[in-house]
């Protein structure tokens, strides 16, 4: 959970809330299969940000946080990251002393990263303990699928021809094991920040987020371009140990560009970052000369030979990317209510939609507008319309001879008036489906999260076969009358009146009543219309009684209400299995928010010390200007004035504060500047 400040809550102390604290590592996992099963489907404001933030909360767990968790003891990675042109490969190139990653003017230049490590650490990088999803390539071993271990080669120089078409054939790291690397140190040189490749560009930031150190190469001449402070505000946020290198720095104008730098660096929140520069020099063999790198030499070294110092730059980029993590889960838990609420937004339109057709059904076979048109003219030439007015007023008696003889004796004009009271029934169903396709598919259209849903959807209309349908629909509803006329007149007092009648009659008679509210007529339609429902219903309450007639009419809309109701329900559910397909209305954000809190529960695992160097290995240049400081003096004295390195003693900004110190209070007091009690 985080405060309303942004920085992550504070944890519980082991065993306070619900049980034990957790372990770190399985409460990561547990956080990890959360994000992994958080699917993000529908549109709207920010959804391709969270989406970019799911990803990269995967990527920081699989490439740096259970990587690191799990073998606390494996070398600091330091990734050498930059934009393009800035020098990187040669750097490492220089400081090892000879060529292992390829650089020249042609761009991108490093399409392969380099992972260049002491050759006894070359275990804890041949197998997919970190950057899982990259496949290796040692020097003299060939390439692994990713994943799969492969057996280190021996040490030896860049590899040509054949050999290296078939690296750059794939994807993956290839690994330079290099004796002049101290042990417990290995450096990463990754592809340009801004290169034209947009996978190299991709992979970089990748790279960099499995960096216990961040190494960031920059010019004298771009140091203030966009692209870089852009990756250099992420490493802010993540409070990520980083190191600036100001390349190709003019003699004379190194107090300068520093003070510039050192005012950028504050403005971005990135006060006390260590900053070395490396002066402008003539390259010979392709390598800088080894005095020109050993500041950076000296700093790496002395990183090396430390391990307080290791540990230091591994406890806080990893409590930096742990507090970043809970902060971007939290937003995905929110993006996932967000999706939650548009799948039920986008289903509530529908059903607003379809429940408006099936009203106006409703209203269409109540308010008397069936009664009018070729449903009346059937009715008239059944019972003759030259006495139909009279016969109301006089009762159904004098007119009972002729309706009974018209009933018996024209078999052919019951099916007739069913007929039209079909064909009518038939358009107002389908005018509804229509209407209600056209309501629906326009919110959808309006909607960021429904848009994308209707492509290559005809939507828009009611479904090509829902004609066939609604036609068999209202026949079955209209065979659902006669079996109710027929259940109705098999008792023994009025079955002689019923089959006086016959059943197609009775049933006609029955269906004009369900339509006989005369509110929708007007003028001469109430007299003749509502007259013809009346007389329906009187010849009705002849032959079963009021009471009858009332229950009939009743329990036939109600058939008629469920046949359209599964005819329009249909019609709807061709929008919302779009939806059932994406299963968003399936979950929120509470399951990221509980792996949340057990990741904030989980106690900091203890303080591993790291195993001291054996001492294999220097760079080249270390030693050249004086005598080995710890790591941060050489940047400081290199710039003037730009705060500490891994490792030092303090610097002007509360994150570098108490770097040594280990478990819960220093992760706090690093987040909040403040100790666990609330003191300053």
């Amino acid at each position: 959970m985080v405060d309303d400040a942004g920085a992550p809550a504070r944890h519980a102390e082991p065993g306070a809330g619900a049980g034990p604290a957790p372990d770190l590592v399985d409460a990561l996992v547990l956080l990890r299969a959360r994000v992994a099963d958080l699917d993000l489907p529908l549109g709207g404001p920010g959804i391709d940000e969270a989406r970019a933030v799911r990803r990269q909360v995967l990527d920081q767990l699989d490439d740096y946080l259970l990587p690191r968790l799990r073998s606390s003891a494996a070398p600091v990675l330091v990734v050498v990251g930059g934009s393009t042109g800035a020098g990187k490969s040669t750097l490492v190139n220089s400081l090892l002393g000879r060529a292992v990653s390829r650089s020249g003017v042609l761009r991108p230049t490093t399409r392969w990263p380099v992972l260049v490590h002491h050759p006894l650490d070359a275990r804890w990088f041949t197998t997919d303990r970190v950057l899982p999803g990259l496949a290796r390539w040692v020097e003299g071993a060939g390439v692994a699928a990713r994943g799969a271990p492969v057996e280190a080669a021996a040490p030896g120089g860049v590899t040509t021809g054949t050999t290296d078409a078939g690296v750059h054939a794939g994807g993956g790291l290839r690994l330079a094991p290099a004796e002049e690397l101290p042990q417990g140190l290995a450096l990463l040189d990754a592809p340009d920040i801004d290169s034209v490749v947009e996978e190299n560009r991709l992979l970089s930031r990748q790279l960099l987020g499995a960096a216990d150190l961040w190494l960031f190469v920059t010019t004298a001449a771009r140091y203030a371009d966009a692209v870089p402070w852009e990756l250099l505000a992420t490493a802010a946020r993540r409070r990520v140990e980083l190191a600036l290198v100001l390349d190709r720095v003019d003699p004379g104008e190194e107090a300068a560009v520093a003070a510039h730098l050192r005012t950028m660096l504050e403005e971005h929140d990135l006060t006390g970052t260590t900053v070395l520069t490396v002066p402008e020099a003539p390259l010979v063999d392709g390598l800088l000369p080894e005095w020109a790198v050993a500041p950076l030499a000296d700093w790496l070294t002395a990183l090396a030979a430390d391990p307080a110092a290791r540990r230091g730059v591994v406890e806080r980029t990893r409590d930096g990317l742990i507090g970043d993590l809970l902060v971007r889960t939290g937003e995905l838990a929110a993006a996932a209510d967000a999706q939650r609420a548009a799948d039920a937004r986008l289903r509530s339109v529908v059903a607003s939609a379809y429940a408006a057709a099936a009203e106006d059904v409703r209203q269409a076979t109540s308010d008397g507008t069936l009664l009018r048109g070729e449903v009346l003219a059937r009715w008239q030439e059944l019972v003759g319309t030259g006495e139909l007015m009279r016969s109301v007023e006089q009762g159904v008696s004098r007119l009972r001879d002729r309706v009974t003889s018209a009933l018996r004796g024209k078999g052919a004009d019951g099916p007739t008036l069913q007929d039209a009271i079909g064909h009518s029934l038939d358009a107002v169903v389908l005018d509804a489906a229509e209407g209600a396709a056209e309501r629906a598919h326009a919110a959808w259209r309006g909607d960021a999260a429904g848009r994308p849903l209707l492509e290559g959807l005809a939507l828009s209309r009611a479904s090509a076969g829902l004609r066939g349908r609604v036609a068999g629909e209202v026949r079955a509803w209209q065979g659902d009358v006669l079996a109710l006329v027929t259940d109705e007149g098999s008792g023994k007092r009025t079955q002689a009146r019923a089959l006086s009648f016959g059943v197609n009659g009775l049933g006609a008679a029955l269906m004009l009543v369900v339509f006989a509210s005369t509110g929708g007529l007007t003028g001469a339609e109430v007299g003749i219309a509502g007259g013809s429902a009346l007389l329906a219903q009187r010849l009705l309450e002849a032959v079963f009684g009021d009471d009858a007639v009332r229950r009939l009419t009743v329990r036939a809309q109600e058939l008629l209400s469920e046949r359209v109701e599964g005819l329009l329900g249909a019609e709807a559910a061709r929008f919302t299995a779009q939806l059932d397909a994406l299963g968003t209305d399936r979950g929120d954000g509470s399951g990221l928010r509980a792996a949340v809190s057990l990741v904030e529960r989980a106690p900091l695992p203890e303080a591993v010390e790291a195993a001291p160097s054996s001492g294999r290995g220097r760079l080249r240049g270390a030693g050249r200007a004086g005598d080995a400081p710890r790591p941060g003096r050489a940047g400081a004295a290199a710039t003037g004035s730009a705060g500490t390195g891994p490792g030092g003693d303090g610097g002007d900004d509360g994150r570098r504060e108490g770097a040594d110190s280990g478990g819960l209070r220093g992760w706090w007091r690093r987040f909040t500047g403040a100790d666990e009690d609330g003191s300053a």
